[in-house]
């Protein structure tokens, strides 16, 4: 068992720390740079041309740690999956974006209708070939479940499609959606292992190519993992959450997501309704704290902690 925890962690953690030296170059001879948008905080300017596109380093070290494991963990194949067809999502994505030079990349309607693909042949592959009952632990309740019903499906492609967007709109730091889904990894991670879940090494594998992946990504990052990145962690959140019958947990451990995902609602909303006003200084709302003096290292550990400190809570409500 510890074998299955363990290994994992250091096999991903060793893929993505190899995988940084030989990725970034060649990522910078594609001149695959992040564009920075000029009426952002100004400290930002500095990092246009900055690799993007890093999540492949994630997506790599997770596959690799984790595909041993599958025939001995199938609860795990959904949840690579969805992991890997966001990545794939994402990749198509920067792909368009920053090799093909179409500023716009996949449209609003294309990216959508892809993730809601994968993520109905993620539901089915649940439905038709895993016993996992789609039941929800209600947090701080002793053991009760929630039957939404069928209202369940409708609730898990929101679900889904909800984490995945929080996820994205969080990647804007340098460390930022990184470090903040590290904090969950491990969180799943050790309910994974203390209820025998049977995803832990996915979700190891998760830790260790975070950690690594920090390695570069910190400030100042020398690579970003762009929308490849952003979108696979997201997609592997819900997954994870929901094969562990915990998707109503990701209020409490993924809340940054949340209000990176109401700040911009907000922010929207508000200027249409005042015409012009904005609510906060720049969304989503890591940008509001940098706007207002805030050092860019300061958000990540105050957003890092805030994860952290969530995490010990929801396990209370296990």
């Amino acid at each position: 068992m510890k074998y299955d925890i363990v290994i994992p962690i250091l096999i991903s953690f060793a893929v993505s720390v190899i995988s940084g030296p030989l990725m970034i170059p060649f990522l910078r001879r594609l001149k695959v740079g992040q564009t920075v948008r000029e009426e952002g905080p100004q400290s930002h300017l500095k990092k246009s041309g900055t690799p993007t596109m890093g999540g492949i380093m994630i997506l790599l070290s997770i596959l690799a740690a984790s595909v041993i494991y599958i025939k001995d963990y199938p609860k795990m194949i959904p949840v690579l999956f969805l992991t890997l067809g966001f990545g794939m999502v994402g990749f198509l994505d920067d792909y368009i974006k920053v090799v093909l030079k179409r500023s716009m990349g996949l449209r609003a309607w294309q990216k959508m209708t892809l993730q809601l693909l994968i993520t109905f042949i993620f539901l089915f592959y649940l439905r038709r070939f895993t016993d996992i009952p789609l039941l929800f632990k209600i947090p701080y309740s002793s053991g009760l479940m929630l039957d939404l019903g069928r209202l369940t499906l409708p609730f898990l492609v929101l679900v889904i499609i909800g984490t995945d967007t929080g996820a994205n709109f969080t990647d804007g730091l340098d460390g930022l959606a990184s470090s903040v889904t590290l904090m969950i990894a491990i969180f799943f991670s050790i309910v994974a292992i203390g209820t025998g879940g049977g995803i832990e090494p996915v979700t190891c594998a998760a830790v260790g190519a975070l950690l690594g992946f920090l390695l570069f990504n910190f400030h100042p990052a020398s690579v970003f993992m762009g929308d490849t990145g952003s979108l696979a962690l997201g997609g592997f959140v819900a997954a994870a959450a929901i094969v562990l019958q915990m998707p109503l947990f990701i209020l409490i451990v993924a809340f940054i997501y949340v209000i990176e995902v109401l700040s911009v609602i907000l922010q929207v909303g508000y200027f249409k309704l005042t015409k012009g006003k904005r609510l906060f200084r720049m969304a989503p709302i890591h940008h509001h704290f940098e706007m207002k003096g805030w050092k860019e290292t300061k958000v990540v550990a105050l957003f890092t902690i805030i994860t952290a400190v969530l995490c010990l809570l929801a396990f209370l409500g296990v």
